[in-house]
C-alpha cells in the first residue's frame, strides 16, 4: 500500500517524465514507519556482514508466512458490520510482525525471461478470483489432517511427534480462517502463498521433510525399471520413441503427494505403478497438445542446452525425466538438471538428486559419460516450494544458463507449470509439461482428471514497441 501511493504520487507530479527529463524526482524517506524499519534492518544487517561475504552486500531475503503476523483488519471481523464504528480484531499482541528468512546466497531473477520487469510467476490472483479463492482454502482445509498425519508418522521414534502436529495443524488452518475472511491481510494471495504457508508452518514445528523415507522408497524402486525402460525406448522408432518419451514424462508426474486425489489413489492402490499411470492419461488430442510441433522441432537441429526444473522424486524423476534427459545428450544437448534446494512435499531437492544422479550413471552409459565429462549438471534452484517464481533463482544457476547459452526450458509439474508459469513467456523455446491431478482445475482449464498439458512455446522476441 505504502508503494503503490509512492508511486501514485511520483508518476502524479512528474506527469509521465523520467526523472532527467522533468525536474520532479522521487526522493525516499528514510524512516517511514513499518516499511522504513524493515528495510533499515535489512540494510543494516547487509553493510555488517558484506565484508565477510563473497557476494559482498548482494542478499537476498524472503518472508516466512508462518512467523508473520498481520494486523490488517478484515470487514467481516465485525459482528455488527458498522460502518459507523471502527472494526476491532482479536489479537494476542498489539502488534504486526514479519519474520524474514535470509539466503545463504543471493537469488537473482532467471535470465531466460523474455520480460523480467513484467514477469509475474502466478496464473490465478485469488485476492479478486472468488470462485478460485474459496476452492482452494476449503480444498487445503480438507487436506490438511493427511499433512498433519504423514509429519507424525516421518518421525516415529520422537515423543512429542503428535503433539507439534497438532499445533501446525491448528496454526495452518487458523491462517486459512483469517484469509477467508480477508485475503489480502498478507498481501498478495496465490496457490503459491498458500502452499508455502503450509510448509513454513510445518517446518516451524520441525517437520523439514516428512516425506524423506518415502522418496527413498520410490527412489529404489524406480531405479530397477529403469534399464528396462531405457531399452524399451532404444526398441523404438524414432518418432514412436518421441512420442514414448513425453507419455514417459506425464505418466511420472502423476505420482504426486500433494494432489489429494492421487494421493488416494496411490495409498489404495498397491500395484499402481508406472504402466498404470500411462493408462491413466488421457487420449491425444491433449487438452493442451503441441506434441506436433515439438516433434517438427526435434527433427532440426539439436538445442545447444537445456535447464529442465523437475517435480516428484521417485517414478517421475526417474523413468520420466532421466530417459527424456538421455535422449537429449544423445543429440548433443548439454543439460542442467534443476531441483529444490530445501524440501516440499515429494518434490526432488538439490541433495537426493545429486546422490540419484550417481546411482542412474551406474546404469546408463549415456548419464555416466555426460556426467564425466560436464555435459551434465544437477544443480539447485535456489527455492523450497512446489511452485516455482523465476524472478528468485539461484545465483550460481543463473550463471551456468548464461554460460551454456541455454535454449530450451521444461518445465515440469502442476506446480512449475500451471499454478506458476501457465503465462510466462521466455527469450528461448520451452515445454510446459504437466497431468491436471485437481478436477476442479481440470475442469476451469476445460478438462477433466488427468488431462494433459504438453505445451511447447518458441522462443518470443522483445515488442519493438
Amino acid at each position: 500500500m505504502t508503494m503503490h501511493t509512492i508511486t501514485y504520487g511520483v508518476n502524479y507530479w512528474s506527469k509521465g517524465k523520467t526523472p532527467d527529463e522533468g525536474d520532479i524526482q522521487p526522493m525516499f524517506l528514510r524512516h517511514e514507519g513499518y516499511l522504513g524499519a524493515v528495510g533499515a534492518f535489512v540494510k543494516g544487517v547487509e553493510e555488517e556482514d558484506a565484508d565477510r561475504s563473497s557476494f559482498g552486500n548482494l542478499t537476498s531475503w524472503s518472508e516466512n508466512y508462518a512467523g508473520s503476523c498481520s494486523g490488517f483488519q478484515s470487514p467481516l471481523s465485525s459482528p455488527t458490520h458498522s460502518t459507523d464504528m471502527p472494526l476491532t480484531r482479536n489479537r494476542l499482541a498489539t502488534f504486526d510482525s514479519l519474520e524474514l528468512d535470509r539466503f545463504a546466497k543471493p537469488l537473482v531473477t532467471c535470465p531466460l525471461l523474455l520480460d523480467p520487469v513484467g514477469y509475474l510467476p502466478d496464473t490465478e490472483d485469488l485476492t479478486h478470483d472468488e470462485p478460485a479463492r474459496e476452492y482452494w482454502l476449503n480444498c487445503l482445509e480438507e487436506a490438511i489432517d493427511k499433512f498433519a498425519e504423514r509429519a507424525v508418522n516421518s518421525q516415529p521414534s520422537t515423543a512429542d511427534a503428535e503433539k507439534r502436529a497438532v499445533h501446525f495443524k491448528e496454526k495452518y488452518v487458523r491462517r486459512l480462517h483469517e484469509l477467508k475472511k480477508n485475503p489480502c491481510a498478507y498481501g498478495s494471495l496465490t496457490v503459491r502463498s498458500l502452499l508455502d504457508t503450509r510448509e513454513h508452518c510445518m517446518e516451524e514445528f520441525h517437520f523439514v521433510d516428512p516425506y524423506s523415507m518415502q522418496k527413498q522408497t520410490e527412489n529404489e524402486s524406480a531405479l530397477k525399471l529403469l534399464p528396462a525402460r531405457l531399452d524399451e525406448l532404444r526398441s523404438k522408432a524414432w518418432e514412436e520413441r518421441q512420442l514414448s518419451l513425453a507419455k514417459g514424462m506425464l505418466a511420472g508426474n502423476v505420482f504426486d503427494w500433494g494432489a489429494k486425489e492421487v494421493a488416494a489413489l496411490m495409498e489404495n492402490e498397491e500395484d499402481f505403478g508406472f504402466t498404470e499411470a500411462m493408462g491413466k492419461l488421457q487420449v491425444r488430442p491433449w487438452l493442451f497438445d503441441d506434441f506436433d510441433d515439438w516433434l517438427s522441432r526435434q527433427r532440426g537441429p539439436a538445442y545447444k542446452s537445456a535447464v529442465i526444473f523437475i517435480d516428484n522424486s521417485g517414478i517421475d524423476i526417474i523413468l520420466g525425466i532421466f530417459p527424456f534427459a538421455v535422449d537429449l545428450l544423445e543429440r548433443g544437448t548439454k543439460v542442467i538438471l534443476c531441483a529444490n534446494s530445501r524440501p516440499a512435499l515429494n518434490d526432488v531437492t538439490y541433495r537426493e538428486l545429486s546422490v540419484m544422479t550417481k546411482k542412474v550413471a551406474a546404469l546408463s552409459d549415456v548419464i555416466s559419460s555426460a556426467l564425466a565429462e560436464g555435459r551434465l549438471l544437477v544443480m539447485e534452484s535456489g527455492q523450497g516450494s512446489p511452485c516455482l517464481d523465476l524472478r528468485y533463482i539461484d545465483y550460481d544457476l543463473a550463471a551456468v544458463i548464461r554460460e551454456h547459452d541455454v535454449d530450451l526450458v521444461v518445465l515440469e509439474g502442476m506446480g512449475r507449470a500451471v499454478h506458476t508459469n501457465l503465462h510466462a513467456n521466455f527469450a528461448c523455446d520451452a515445454l510446459k509439461v504437466a497431468v491436471l491431478k485437481n478436477r476442479w482445475l481440470a475442469e476451469r482449464l476445460g478438462g477433466e482428471m488427468f488431462s494433459v498439458m504438453f505445451k511447447y512455446e518458441k522462443a518470443k522476441k522483445v515488442s519493438s514497441s
